[in-house]
């Protein structure tokens, strides 16, 4: 008799990571390395505050692995978002483009600037903006007065495009960077789920401007809360270090502010934790990438669903692994949820499209039919590093 979808699905996870147990989260941390050892040490110190030799190797670290010069590490990933925006030039009153299919984070870090999003399509296969669709949808809105485009429909300044690498898969960058020059816009790359992804060798977080990355405990990377701005320009990256530390003048004794800041820099001891992760990224992204491996073998030729890989030209880090109904069915995608988080394995769905949340359903919005589609689509299962070592160990016996 054939399996039903959920039953097939259930039998495929346990083929994967073995029976459940007490239960499979969907994205645990992994702590192997020296994590113990450095944060004792600020422990030991007494540095454990916003500054301290860990937050410098840390920030290091984060910008070699985005291929950057410069990182400034703060306390999570929305303030790394918000005080990117700001520094990219989003005023009050302006518009941002963001994908109706992210996070919230990515939308209420505009809203923290004053702004209002501004919600274009996604595509396919990078489930990240559609740069070909967002570009006529500008030339259809947008006019140029006073040397900026505006929104003819709102009188709103367009001031920004914030692109999201979605579950790591990196979006179509070149085609939105394209589109931002060609409008004048500033190109602020969220690229929180996306640490050790790359676009044609070029690691994002390090392709724009500016890019976020976020350290949040069910990263590929963890500080527990914690979150960096990645850059390349000198001036920008001073601009970012005295805002996110209250802008505050340097000096031995006395505090000098010069403007408003922001008390948004990552303690030390946090920083400890996350030198002593990015140590082990090579190792973990190794292990996401054998579990990915796994569920493309597994559920490949299945049924009615497929498991989302990586485009040409791209390197997923696969932070959340992705099945995908041939069809939009919440129906069948809530039945399918229910039976896996019902027999140990976490499952969940894609986040409610931004457009649909009451406080963003009145804000300007394109055609979005292939981000409704996915909201129908869309299944995160089982998927980090432990699992993928786990993987790795069944396939070897």
């Amino acid at each position: 008799m054939q399996r039903s979808m959920p039953a097939e699905i259930i039998a495929g996870l346990r083929d994967v990571l073995g029976p459940p147990g007490d239960g499979v989260p969907l994205h645990e941390p992994r702590f192997a390395g020296r994590e113990w050892e450095l944060v004792k040490d600020c422990l030991d110190s007494g540095w454990v505050s916003s500054v301290g030799a860990y937050v410098n190797a840390f920030e290091a670290k984060v910008a070699e692995a985005c291929g950057a010069r410069h990182a400034v590490a703060v306390m999570n990933g929305t303030a790394a978002l918000h005080m990117a925006l700001l520094v990219s030039g989003v005023a009050p009153g302006d518009e941002v483009i963001v994908p109706a299919l992210t996070f919230v984070a990515t939308v209420n870090a505009v809203s923290y600037c004053h702004a209002t999003p501004h919600f274009a399509d996604v595509d396919h296969a990078s489930l990240g903006l559609d740069p070909v669709k967002l570009g006529a949808r500008l030339r259809q809105i947008g006019v140029v007065r006073d040397g900026g485009l505006v929104n003819r429909e709102t009188g709103r300044p367009i001031r920004a495009i914030v692109p999201m690498h979605t579950f790591g898969h990196p979006a179509a960058m070149a085609g939105l960077q394209a589109v931002a020059d060609a409008f004048g816009l500033a190109l602020v790359e969220d690229a929180t789920e996306s640490l050790g992804s790359s676009l044609n060798g070029r690691r994002t977080g390090g392709i724009a401007r500016i890019g976020t990355l976020s350290f949040n405990g069910n990263k590929t990377v963890t500080t527990g809360g914690g979150g960096a701005l990645v850059m390349n320009d000198e001036a920008l990256f001073r601009r970012v270090k005295h805002l996110t530390t209250t802008a505050k003048q340097p000096h031995a004794y006395e505090f000098y502010h010069d403007e408003v800041g922001y008390n948004y820099r990552l303690p030390n001891i946090n920083a400890a934790l996350g030198v002593a992760q990015m140590e082990q990224l090579p190792d973990m992204l190794a292990a996401k990438r054998q579990l990915a491996e796994a569920y493309r073998l597994r559920f490949g030729g299945a049924q009615g669903l497929a498991f989302h890989e990586e485009r040409p030209g791209t390197v997923a880090n696969y932070w959340l692994n992705v099945l995908m109904l041939d069809r939009a069915d919440k129906v069948l995608r809530d039945e399918i949820l229910a039976s896996t988080n019902a027999s140990g394995y976490m499952t969940r769905p894609i986040w409610t499209a931004m457009h649909r949340l009451p406080m963003y359903a009145a804000a300007p919005r394109d055609d979005l039919s292939v981000t409704e589609d996915l909201e129908g689509r869309i299944i995160n299962i089982p998927s980090s590093a432990k699992h993928g070592m786990l993987a790795a160990r069944e396939n070897a016996a």
